[in-house]
């Protein structure tokens, strides 16, 4: 219901189809030689199919060695595919046109430690042969952007991780990208400079940016995205807007009822599929909606005090969750791990 991929197209997040997406994706697959001796293979990407629409917010979902970062590395170059190919704004990966219009972050950034943030954003915007007055006015609006204006002769070695990762952030779009990639941004970051990151990606979105990142913080998914994707294990297992994920409808009904007789208990567990008593009151979950006004008429013909009945709808971390364990079971970690 919510996969986007076998050649459908997904409306853009202004509502309209688009005839170029930003980013295609179709049948990437990558293999690993690993071992000693480099004869055994580790799959980390299986046939992967994306669709990414101008100007969308897109988030690429899953746990730590879920082929997310393998994703992007293949999209930069920075490793190739065993099999399958990828189009950035209509253009193939190897097109140097496609160069000048995307920007990227990586996981983990590193940049030479003797350079401040000033000087790493003037050597970034040199490599793409900005002028010296469109530079300058560039780095000052981007250091101010990301927070870094009054640390911008600090020496990135005596930086801290979030400084540097904001650094990165603001590299990323000195050359002012169509696209936008983003591995983790919120890594090192403190929630003052999550939130800060957070309101700069939305506001790359005002700009009819498109915004590709990767990340296993649902919350932050869930703030931003016009649309997600799961993978799990390098294996696409779900992708759809998330207005819709998030109106999947009502997993659970919260009953919670105060001071209830055991006679009306035992009416109700025939409606329920779970009970927890906490001191005077009891918390109970129906699943089935037919079984609400049944359960309500039970509790007040007993007498019962109804606190609350509160639908609970399904969170972005309820589709993730469903996603996941519907793979195969996970081997059990390795002493030490």
């Amino acid at each position: 219901m919510l996969a986007y991929t076998d050649g459908v197209q997904p409306k853009s997040a202004g509502g309209s189809l688009t005839s170029m997406p930003a980013i295609e994706i179709d049948g990437l697959t990558k293999d690993y030689r690993v071992g000693f001796w480099k004869t055994r293979t580790k799959r980390a990407l299986n046939s992967l199919n994306l669709q990414v629409e101008p100007g969308e917010i897109f988030g690429l979902l899953g746990p730590n060695g879920a082929g997310k970062t393998t994703t992007l590395k293949i999209l930069f170059r920075l490793v190739f595919p065993t099999s399958g190919t990828a189009r950035i704004l209509g253009r193939r990966l190897d097109d140097r046109v496609v160069h000048q219009q995307v920007g990227y972050l990586p996981e983990h950034p590193y940049f030479y430690d003797h350079l401040t943030p000033e000087e790493l954003l003037h050597y970034t915007g040199r490599l793409f042969g900005l002028g010296k007055d469109e530079l300058r006015r560039r780095t000052g609006r981007l250091l101010d952007r990301v927070g870094l204006a009054e640390f911008r002769d600090l020496p990135l070695r005596r930086a801290s991780k979030g400084m540097v990762q904001r650094a990165g952030i603001a590299q990323a779009l000195i050359n002012d990208p169509q696209v936008v990639f983003l591995d983790e941004p919120m890594t090192g970051l403190d929630p003052l400079g999550r939130r800060e990151v957070r309101d700069l990606i939305l506001q790359l979105r005002e700009e009819k940016k498109t915004v590709f990142f990767s990340t296993h913080i649902l919350s932050d998914a869930e703030t931003l995205c016009d649309r997600v994707a799961i993978l799990d294990r390098g294996r696409l297992q779900g992708c759809g807007e998330l207005r819709q994920i998030l109106s999947l409808g009502v997993s659970i009904t919260e009953f919670i009822l105060e001071n209830p007789g055991e006679g009306v208990l035992r009416e109700l567990q025939a409606l329920v599929t779970s009970t927890v008593r906490t001191g005077d009151r009891v918390r109970l979950e129906i699943r089935d909606e037919a079984n609400i006004e049944k359960a309500l008429a039970i509790a007040l013909r007993g007498k019962a005090k109804v606190v609350s009945l509160n639908p609970v709808k399904m969170s972005l971390e309820d589709y993730f969750l469903s996603k996941i364990s519907a793979t195969e079971p996970r081997p059990a970690p390795s002493a030490g791990a």
